[in-house]
């Protein structure tokens, strides 16, 4: 689980901003909301609001970056990051940027932190501790020949021939943990941050993101349990009483055979055209709605966007229950009702015990009941004089401001806790 995660000069953020899912002091909706891990009280949701444009995605992209950094490391030396750094200020651009994070993995805290710049990795430093605070490692760059340095830990034993392995596949733009992913090295505290970050970790979940194809096929792999996900469809108020899933082999469009092939040949693939088979496997999907004691079966595509939506989410909901998950999504409660969007959040709070979800929303309706939500779990985004993104929890404000009797959804509508727009009139002169 995540316990704080820190980003600076990236994108719209300038100064360090950090999200932190430790829990106040606070015992309202505990048992909902909290996960104890140790000595932590770790918080199973963050949602972050803003206006449009204040940095919200940019967490979760933050996130996301280190997540490929670590799991993607690129072959060549003159491979840039796809990054921005902030942008607003003359001096900015020309520094490093920092991403750390802090997690724990298997009852073993982390702290991992990453500077670099679009070219390369600066610097970089992993801490555990296990159970008492120690260096795994930590790295630097030497920028003029691009050449990787690793320093391991008093407790780290390994041998010469290892940390020469290591360093020759570090190149300057790999972080350490994808430098190791190349080598043939076993190095097992290593192996248990990566399994984190390919395993628990999932990449950004997209309004955009196929997550209906996702979860079919890994229903049909038998790795989501069907009636699970029929389960949370049947309490969302679906009516749907099965899920068919058939694969089927349809010829390959010719524009997508042409495409392949080329890629194939640009790649220098020794394959031979009549290699390449002009058919595709696909799942056809249907769901089955019982109405009146018959059974309708439909297919997917006949269903309405919010159903196709939910069918995802519920899919992502049955393994996060089973599995430790970090879902980060953005725009939560797309194509959703607000009353489908309220039971998705619940149902993942009063069920999941070792995952968490980070979450872009707009939906405002939840912050007018202190029934169902926390304050430390509520995050807004909003930008400064300076144009930059600054992050802050609505348990930041005193009682001056939030009081328990606060009504939050008001406060918030009214700008008391910024985070909102601030669009100056609707008259558009059409001769201007």
């Amino acid at each position: 689980m995540i316990v704080n995660f820190s980003i600076k000069n990236f994108g719209p953020i300038k100064e360090r901003q950090t999200l932190s899912f430790e829990a106040e002091k606070s015992t309202h909706l505990e048992d909902a909301y909290v996960t104890k891990t140790g000595k932590k009280r770790l918080l199973k949701l963050a949602l972050i609001y803003g206006p449009n444009a204040s940095g919200k995605t940019t967490i979760l992209k933050a996130l996301d970056f280190l997540r490929n950094i670590v799991l993607y490391p690129v072959d060549k030396k003159t491979t840039v990051f796809n990054f921005e750094p902030f942008l607003f200020d003359a001096k900015t651009p020309e520094e490093n940027s920092i991403i750390s994070i802090e997690f724990i993995n298997d009852r073993i805290k982390y702290f991992y932190e990453v500077e670099f710049m679009r070219k390369a990795i600066v610097r970089e430093e992993l801490t555990f501790w296990n159970p008492v605070k120690a260096n795994l490692y930590k790295r630097t760059t030497n920028l003029s020949n691009q050449y990787t340095e690793i320093t391991f830990g008093s407790t780290v034993k390994i041998d010469k021939t290892f940390k020469k392995t290591l360093e020759a596949n570090t190149l300057w733009n790999n972080t350490v943990l994808g430098g190791y992913l190349k080598t043939n090295i076993d190095f097992q505290e290593l192996k248990g941050v990566i399994s984190w970050f390919q395993e628990t970790l999932t990449p950004i979940i997209w309004t955009r993101t196929d997550l209906e194809d996702f979860v079919s096929e890994q229903i049909n792999k038998n790795k989501i349990v069907k009636s699970d996900v029929i389960d949370i469809l049947r309490k969302a108020d679906f009516y749907i009483s099965d899920i068919q899933i058939k694969e089927e082999e349809k010829d390959m469009p010719d524009s997508l055979y042409e495409f392949l092939l080329k890629r194939l040949e640009e790649e220098n693939r020794k394959v031979k055209v009549s290699d390449v088979k002009k058919k595709v496997t696909t799942l056809d999907l249907k769901l089955i709605h019982s109405i009146n004691g018959k059974d309708f079966s439909i297919p997917f595509n006949s269903e309405s966007s919010g159903t196709r939506r939910y069918y995802g989410l519920a899919g992502l909901l049955a393994m996060s229950l089973k599995e430790r998950m970090i879902l980060s999504v953005d725009e939560l409660e797309a194509s959703l009702h607000p009353d489908l969007y309220e039971h998705f959040l619940l149902s993942f709070l009063m069920n999941s015990k070792q995952s968490q979800i980070i979450a872009t929303t707009h939906n405002r309706e939840i912050l007018n009941n202190r029934e169902i939500f926390r304050n430390d779990a509520i995050w807004f985004t909003d930008k400064n004089n300076d144009c930059a993104t600054e992050l802050y929890s609505l348990a930041d404000f005193d009682s001056s401001v939030v009081r328990d009797t606060t009504n939050v959804l008001n406060a918030y509508k009214s700008g008391k806790l910024g985070a909102t727009p601030n669009p100056v009139d609707y008259y558009i002169d059409p001769n201007s």
